[in-house]
């Protein structure tokens, strides 16, 4: 069982990819019709083992990519060669699921300080101003 390193700390099996080569549309010369140089790639989160959080994230950045099955499915056809292509779409997967795992800081509340709470408040008093002088008086 070969074990694929996608980004540092995050190793995957083999056998959770599956891919399929098809015909591509595109580049491919003369070959467009006769070589099946396009890649689809199957990954089944479950399979690869990641927790739970990594593979919710991962189906929702994959958005349209996700089945219902909770496999994430992509296409690669932008290159006329068969490993070219196979290459992209693993790059994209590894790019995808790095960003599924990375964990973001959490956001530290804070509260206005008082300079900026009165320079909003003097901002507002020039736009006041401003919008007084373009109306109209009506003297009686």
């Amino acid at each position: 069982m070969a074990r694929i390193e996608l980004a540092p700390g995050i190793v995957i099996d083999e056998d959770a990819l599956e891919e399929r080569f098809i015909l591509a549309s595109g580049p491919g010369g003369q070959n467009v019709n006769k070589v099946a140089s396009a890649v689809q790639l199957r990954f089944d989160p479950v399979r690869a083992g990641l927790n739970d959080f990594a593979r919710l994230r991962l189906l929702s950045l994959a958005g349209s990519k996700a089945t219902k099955d909770g496999v994430v499915l992509m296409t690669g056809r932008r290159f006329r060669s068969q490993e070219r292509n196979r290459e992209d779409v693993r790059e994209r997967l590894a790019e995808l699921i790095r960003l599924a795992t990375e964990v973001r800081k959490k956001r530290r509340v804070t509260k206005p300080s008082r300079a900026s709470k009165e320079k909003r408040l003097e901002k507002k008093k020039v736009h006041s101003r401003l919008k007084q002088t373009r109306m109209k008086k009506f003297d009686d």
